[in-house]
């Protein structure tokens, strides 16, 4: 391959991202833990969170190693294909298990630092807050790129021709098998432990044994901190690592028709590949630029600061994004009939950009404490919890609307401006600055964690006031976060399929068609029996950790009274093996059934992509809504609401009915809606990664 300098600058970026990170990660270490309660809290923690990730992943080395070894058998022989792919599916499986050691590594230790900084001020437990939030994104982004970047320079040496471009971006979807595979079971096994944990202390300590959140005497307290860390900081960061290193390479797949017409022009002839990791290179600088836009005075509002970061660094990236694509492309060019521009390829990144900002505001308006669908389930739940259920399923189904309105609307103007590359670019504009959305939405499990420290640790209100103020912040950009996440995934299992249909020669697909039908309907029944595992799973787990919790009150003198310490091990470990055991299954799934189905049709395969992204997106979007917004409604009646005159707080038969339906919504908003996200990612990768076979 010709003209590839520009290549060798682009591993440079991962490595900045990563030197950032580390940078970061020291400075936070460096920073006070406060009292040797508050250092003896997150010191179980952190040792609970580290102990599930290393039981999770000595099972995930087993898949991996496994799944390697088929990889290289079936892709050994045969003309177009390479065993090397093993390979790639080996490094993009490290790269994400990595990131997410990091991110929750730093997580651990930011939690209690962010504490003690509350206790002098919320500025600066901002700031730390975000720093650990910061290493994650600047991990995921980081390694997703030198990963990407080096293989691709790697296999371009080992095949120079122009017409092993194909070939060579074929060995590379493995990273992305890789990253998807992981992504999946630390999501699930991530939100498995997280919704057992948060759902065992919520409903044996708030509902049965009548004592605060987060109160010491509260044995499962540890185990839904550690599981903020394993399922939203994790899972999370595994799971846009995913989408991030999909949308590239989709892009990358379609990139690869401009090849021959290119080379005539005498344009360097695989820009249209490179260019999606040009535009990613660069976002992870304007990330870090936009991490000095977050900053806080005291009395001020969190939110404000971390917007700033936010939406200037989309701003500066959608600006830097003109220029990167009118310097590397030429003015116009066509491919098979199709007239592609630069001015138009701009376009459809700046749609991906408009349409995550947006997903992100009409998720927030569904989610947030002050807006009209959250008061009202807070009103419905003055009823009783039936009604507070009904009110709340009624919202997350109506809350599909919009959001499908928007991807819908984007996904015809950025195929209208520059075709299925322009789906693909769109998706990449939307995860361009994923390292700063990351970072603003991994900070909010770790407000989180620091208002369970004060707590635990008895510090004074007002540390808890400013912890809270962290916290509530936090659930917001966490819903936005999970909004965003939804609409990238939908955009990248779109231009994975469009990849998959290039690769597998797969022109038209005709819906009246019984095989292709048939596909259809077993991918949009895919997403209701993953998300029914799921919840499955979370329930057996927590009515294991509601049990264990009466135990202790039962057998330990003194717990109730607060003179005697629970047995936070056993409720930790609860959760892990409930999480290690129940992942398998749903995980395996993801991966079987493209395989499965593939090798009967690869037209019916293209049929159950079709099907899974629509089921998907829509059950995501449900799930995530529905859930947040019953959390927010029981923090509305916490924070007291008004009815007919009667006021209605912390304690009131209104808030126990809050509490259950924001005990139903845990698993929705945290284990089987996020999970799907990768589900249809993963099992468009799979059909990628299989499509030379077929």
């Amino acid at each position: 391959m010709e003209n590839q300098t520009i290549l060798y600058a682009i591993p440079v970026s991962g490595v900045l991202a990563l030197i950032y990170a580390f940078f970061k990660a020291s400075w936070i270490s460096k920073q006070p833990e406060g009292t040797e309660k508050m250092s003896k809290i997150a010191g179980h923690i952190a040792d609970g969170a580290l102990a599930f990730l290393k039981r999770e992943y000595k099972v995930l080395v087993i898949f991996v190693i496994s799944v390697a070894i088929l990889l290289g058998f079936a892709n050994s022989g045969r003309e177009g294909t390479s065993p090397i792919i093993a390979l790639s599916f080996v490094v993009g499986a490290f790269c994400s298990a990595l990131a997410g050691f990091f991110g929750m590594k730093v997580a651990t230790k930011a939690n209690v630092r962010t504490t003690n900084a509350a206790r002098t001020g919320l500025g600066q437990a901002l700031n730390i807050a975000f720093s650990g939030g910061l290493v994650m994104g600047l991990s995921v982004v980081g390694l997703g790129i030198l990963g990407l970047s080096s293989l691709f320079i790697i296999y371009s040496q080992m095949f120079p021709a122009l017409t092993q471009v194909s070939e060579v971006i074929n060995l590379i979807s493995g990273f992305s098998l890789g990253a998807s595979s992981i992504a999946l079971f630390a999501r699930v096994g991530g939100g498995i432990y997280t919704k057992a944990a948060d759902v065992g202390a919520d409903l044996a300590g708030k509902v049965y044994e009548g004592i605060p959140e987060d109160d010491p005497r509260n044995p499962a307290t540890i185990a839904d901190n550690v599981g903020d860390n394993v399922g939203d900081v994790a899972g999370m960061g595994a799971d846009l690592f995913e989408s991030y290193v999909g949308a590239i390479i989709g892009t990358m797949v379609l990139g690869a028709a401009f090849v021959p017409v290119f080379n005539t022009m005498g344009v360097n002839p695989v820009i249209g590949v490179t260019l999606p990791l040009i535009i990613a290179a660069v976002g992870i600088l304007v990330s870090i630029v936009g991490s000095f836009f977050v900053k806080v005075k005291e009395g001020g509002n969190p939110q404000t600061g971390l917007n700033m970061g936010e939406f200037g660094a989309s701003i500066i990236m959608a600006v830097l994004s003109y220029f990167i694509i009118d310097y590397f492309l030429p003015a116009s060019w066509t491919v098979d009939g199709f007239t592609y521009t630069s001015l138009n390829i701009f376009f459809a990144v700046i749609i991906g950009l408009v349409a995550g900002v947006l997903i992100g505001m009409i998720t927030e308006y569904y989610c947030s404490t002050d807006n009209k669908p959250v008061i009202e389930i807070a009103r419905q739940s003055i009823t009783g919890a039936a009604t507070t259920i009904i009110s709340g399923l009624g919202i997350g189904m109506m809350s599909t609307g919009l959001p499908v309105l928007v991807l819908s609307a984007a996904i015809v103007a950025s195929h209208y401006y520059a075709g299925l590359y322009g789906i693909a670019i769109a998706a990449l504009g939307m995860l361009s600055v994923t390292g700063i959305q990351l970072a603003v939405d991994a900070y909010g499990p770790i407000s989180d964690n620091a208002g369970g420290i004060a707590e635990m640790a008895g510090l004074p209100p007002e540390v808890r006031e400013r912890t809270d103020k962290l916290d509530a912040v936090g659930n917001t950009t966490a819903a936005i976060g999970k909004g965003f996440a939804i609409g990238s995934a939908a955009l990248t299992a779109l231009a994975l399929f469009a990849a998959y249909r290039q690769q597998a020669h797969v022109t038209s697909l005709d819906i009246s068609e019984p095989i292709i039908m048939a596909g259809l309907l077993i991918g949009a029944m895919l997403p209701f029996v993953f998300s029914a595992m799921a919840m499955g799973a979370v329930g057996r787990a927590a009515s294991d950790m509601i049990n264990e919790v009466g135990r202790q009150f039962r057998e330990i003198p003194g717990l109730r009274e607060g003179t005697a310490e629970a047995e936070f091990a056993h409720c930790v470990d609860i959760s892990t093996k409930a999480a290690i055991r129940e992942m398998i299954l749903p995980g395996l799934m993801g991966v079987l059934v493209p395989v499965v189905v593939g090798f009967i049709s690869k037209d019916m395969l293209g049929g159950l992509l079709a099907g899974v992204t629509s089921s998907g997106v829509l059950m995501a979007i449900f799930q995530s809504n529905a859930g947040g917004a019953w959390d927010n409604a029981k923090k509305r009646i916490e924070g007291k609401i008004e009815f007919n005159g009667v006021v209605y707080g912390k304690g009131s038969d209104a808030h126990k009915a809050a509490v259950v339906g924001d005990t139903v919504g845990d698993p929705l908003k945290d284990t089987s809606g996020p999970s799907l996200n990768i589900l249809m990612k993963l099992i468009a990768v799979v059909a990628l990664v299989i499509a030379p076979l077929l």
